[in-house]
């Protein structure tokens, strides 16, 4: 039998414990309706907060990796550039090796020629050693992942107290120790070994005070610059050592591995570099008579095609960031749609779920006001 008590109140009590979680459903509603999220913390959902942390980690990730590219495309777009100022100074000397070619031109006004070629030789070495993105500097030569360590030579000297005021080593440059042997003879000659491949560069004139010369090594894909400090025979017996990959490495991917990056380098576009493949090199050709105007046009046509090269590679380059660029986008926004299912408040599931908690709410708290006023009816049965 029922009975009447009043010590403990069930109803009120059951009242009370069922408008608590009414309550509680209502502010976990109106807090998802507040944030826009449906786990705000994770005793919402263990496991979809892990997963979608994941997902999040993996977004940023992709976001960065894209920014990454966008830098990278910026980088070879300062290359290439570049380089196309340097073209249009090509295209120049030609017109001058062919004007200075002909036979109806003085020696006077082949020299003023010359003059104008020589600036322009020295123009196309200015911008690829002045041109840089982020200190950097892109088309000397120097932009690969290849580094030089100077070492202890035979005669205890060292490159950097040798006169040599940098090397630059390209991306095709072979790992490994180099030696210098420098005959000290006044004609000038260095050559350069690692043991497997060997050249000999003749310079001629040791440079003057305040002023450097570069000597290219292009077989080894080595440029040496050297300042006044140098004498003939200062480098006898020096060493050096080459480390690194050969190209520079780009993070285009969130996470570590070989399929995330992407590498490359930029060749040396100095005049001492450019136009090799006549057997000459660009700074070795001048208009001083038309023989040499004439030989010259080969120079500058071998130069010409060592830009049009590397532009080209640097074009594919480009065209490459770009398909790398739209598809870590479309990875990113796909993630990000699915960490969304999981992550994210549904507002029309979330404003009902409210709506009908609201309505618990109230009507609990009538309730539990009946459920409260019951236990006064045992007050009759005392009168």
């Amino acid at each position: 039998m029922q009975g009447f008590r009043i010590n403990n109140n069930i109803s009120s009590m059951n009242t009370y414990r069922q408008l608590n979680k009414s309550r509680g459903a209502m502010e976990t509603s109106l807090e998802r309706l507040s944030s826009g999220l449906r786990i705000n913390r994770a005793a919402d959902d263990t496991a979809g907060l892990a997963i979608s942390q994941r997902m999040r980690s993996e977004i940023r990730g992709l976001q960065q990796a894209s920014r990454n590219t966008s830098q990278a495309i910026n980088l070879v777009q300062t290359a290439e550039g570049a380089m196309n100022e340097i073209h249009s100074i090509l295209s120049r000397m030609r017109e001058l090796a062919v004007q200075a070619g002909s036979d109806n031109i003085g020696d006077t006004d082949r020299t003023s020629i010359n003059s104008e070629f020589s600036q322009l030789k020295n123009e196309i070495s200015r911008i690829a050693t002045s041109t840089e993105y982020n200190g950097e500097k892109l088309v000397n030569g120097s932009y690969n992942g290849n580094a030089v360590s100077y070492t202890a030579s035979a005669t205890s000297q060292s490159l950097t107290t040798s006169g040599v005021q940098e090397i630059i080593v390209s991306g095709s440059t072979s790992t490994g120790t180099y030696t210098v042997s420098d005959s000290g003879s006044s004609d000038g000659q260095l050559t350069i070994g690692n043991g497997t491949t060997t050249q000999t560069v003749i310079y001629y004139d040791a440079p003057t005070s305040g002023s450097t010369i570069n000597v290219y090594f292009d077989d080894l894909g080595i440029q040496l610059t050297l300042n006044d400090a140098y004498d003939d025979g200062d480098l006898d017996g020096v060493t050096f050592l080459v480390e690194g990959t050969g190209d520079k490495t780009f993070q285009v991917g969130a996470d570590n591995a070989t399929d995330n990056t992407i590498s490359f380098s930029i060749n040396n576009m100095q005049a001492s570099a450019l136009g090799s493949g006549s057997g000459s090199q660009l700074t070795d050709a001048d208009l001083t008579s038309v023989t040499n105007a004439r030989s010259a046009l080969d120079i500058v046509d071998d130069a010409i095609n060592d830009v049009n090269t590397e532009r080209g590679t640097l074009g594919a380059i480009q065209n490459r960031f770009n398909f790398t660029i739209s598809n870590l986008d479309n990875m990113a926004q796909n993630i990000q749609a699915s960490e969304s299912t999981i992550r994210d408040a549904d507002f029309a599931l979330e404003i009902s779920s409210f709506t009908r908690n609201q309505i618990l709410v109230q009507a609990g708290t009538s309730m539990l006001a009946q459920a409260n006023a019951s236990a006064q009816s045992v007050l009759s049965l005392l009168q």
